[in-house]
């Protein structure tokens, strides 16, 4: 059971496949099996080393309660961790949701580890969409999330809870998002699913600056967790071309 260590945390991952390096990193509440799940192992390990992390807080990897240890910087030095264990180079990142929010990341600060970037369920100018109010509260979003996803958020006990809150809040983090993916100097994918509030900003984004995007139906939980066949063979033929 493979972890990389990184300022004292261990970060879990998995490894499949053989061939150039892929890493898939996911979202708030799922963790490395939730790949697996979805199609997107099976679909990439017959052309390429696919790489699963358990994001900080989450899966096997510790959850500690410090926020400032899920600060952006601090969580792409995980993924850049787990390359260094694995001896990779660069690797292509495929990040949906708060993984979304890592790649961009590692795009700001670790630029020279990527091969291609692929961003789902992010907004990169926007980030998390507001209430009326402004940033939506972390109580309101967990209450929320009980509510929609009961299954998806029963691994989260109280004592995991503020590890919970320190992701969401750290997604605030939005300075410097678009010049970072725009100036990586690799091939950048966006994509998300029709119901999601991310779809629109997204696809204006990508139109904007000439980057595929790729819509599929669903809202922001169908389309990681149910994807079409069809965005996962085209994530997998635009990562054979990168």
């Amino acid at each position: 059971m493979p972890f990389a260590s990184h300022r004292g945390q261990q970060i879990h991952y998995t490894v499949e496949g053989t061939g150039p390096h892929v890493v898939l990193q996911h979202g708030l509440f799922m963790d490395a099996d939730s790949w697996r799940a979805n199609g997107f192992v099976a679909a990439l390990a017959d052309r390429f080393t696919v790489v699963c992390v358990d994001s900080l807080g989450h899966g096997l990897s510790d959850k500690p309660a410090d926020a400032a240890l899920y600060a952006q910087d601090q969580r792409a030095g995980d993924i850049v961790a787990v390359l260094d264990a694995l001896g990779a180079e660069k690797a292509h990142l495929v990040g949906y949701s708060m993984g979304g929010w890592m790649a961009v990341g590692v795009a700001r600060h670790h630029p020279e580890r990527l091969a291609s970037l692929v961003i789902g369920g992010w907004d990169l100018a926007g980030g998390v969409p507001k209430g009326p109010a402004g940033p939506i509260r972390f109580d309101i979003f967990w209450g929320f999330s009980q509510q929609v996803a009961p299954a998806l958020v029963q691994w989260v006990t109280p004592e995991i809870l503020p590890a919970m809150q320190a992701c969401f809040e750290a997604l605030n983090t939005l300075e410097g998002a678009a010049e970072a993916v725009l100036g990586a100097g690799v091939p950048v994918l966006l994509w998300d699913g029709t119901a999601d509030p991310y779809h629109a900003p997204s696809q204006a984004f990508a139109a904007t600056h000439g980057l595929p995007f790729i819509s599929t139906s669903g809202d922001h939980l169908q389309a990681i967790m149910a994807p079409e066949p069809s965005v996962v063979s085209d994530i997998a033929a635009f990562l054979a071309r990168a």
